[in-house]
């Protein structure tokens, strides 16, 4: 997946309050759908969609324990949007030092 499509697929998925909670939750502690599902007020099927959606956009890793999968945030799926919210940053950051330094200028 490309990186542009892959933010857009990750800002999509989390447009969702459900998903977004679900990975402040994995966050904390890599969890299995049924910690998740107690956690939340969704049925389990509900949350496996959820997990499903989180981990096509690259924001969850699975990993199999016994019978259970066990879901984490994806460091690298992070890092991805993590990038792209910090581009928005600093160019906010350069257009208020352009701004703050040009309104110096003229009241000099």
């Amino acid at each position: 997946m490309k990186t542009n499509e892959q933010v857009g697929a990750q800002l999509d998925a989390l447009g969702d309050a459900t998903r977004r909670t679900i990975l402040e939750l994995v966050a904390q502690t890599p969890r299995a759908v049924g910690e998740l599902a107690d956690a939340l007020p969704v049925s389990r099927p509900a949350v496996s969609q959820h997990l499903k959606v989180l981990k096509n956009a690259g924001l969850l890793t699975v990993r199999r324990n016994g019978t259970r999968n066990i879901y984490a945030p994806d460091p690298a799926g992070v890092a991805v949007l993590r990038a792209f919210v910090e581009r928005f940053w600093h160019d906010a950051l350069v257009a208020f030092t352009q701004l703050a330094e040009h309104g110096r200028a003229e009241t000099q």
